[in-house]
């Protein structure tokens, strides 16, 4: 009885020593993907960042989002505080402002600078 248990043991000990050595080689493989992707001009450690978000369910990844959002916020690096965010706010206070004198500004298409409602609005402003 002992033998067929250390035969059995012996099997399954070699068994996870193939999977081990199987492992090994994919991680080789892994490794030289992404060194190729360097190579290239990819980088490596955003690739990581996207292939451990992919293997998030959307649900899963929403909620991380949301938290690292808050936290950032809380320190004081969210949107508002990048160029891009400062730039919007004030758009939308100098947007505020216009309604707020009863100047319409349009923003559909064709609009630009020489679009005869904002050449009205300038004149409007301007009295």
């Amino acid at each position: 009885m002992a033998e067929v248990t250390d035969d059995r043991l012996r099997l399954l000990i070699e068994r996870i020593e193939r999977l081990e050595e199987e492992k090994k080689g994919i991680a080789d493989d892994i490794r030289d993907v992404y060194a190729e992707a360097k190579a290239v001009g990819y980088d490596t450690k955003i690739m990581r960042q996207v292939v451990r978000l992919r293997k998030m369910t959307p649900d899963d990844r929403a909620e991380m989002e949301a938290i690292l959002e808050s936290y950032k916020c809380a320190l004081g690096m969210g949107f508002d505080s990048t160029p891009l965010g400062r730039a919007a706010s004030e758009y939308d206070e100098h947007l505020s402002a216009m309604d707020a004198k009863g100047i319409g500004v349009s923003m559909g298409v064709g609009d630009g600078p020489m679009h005869p409602l904002n050449e009205t609005a300038r004149r409007q402003a301007a009295a």
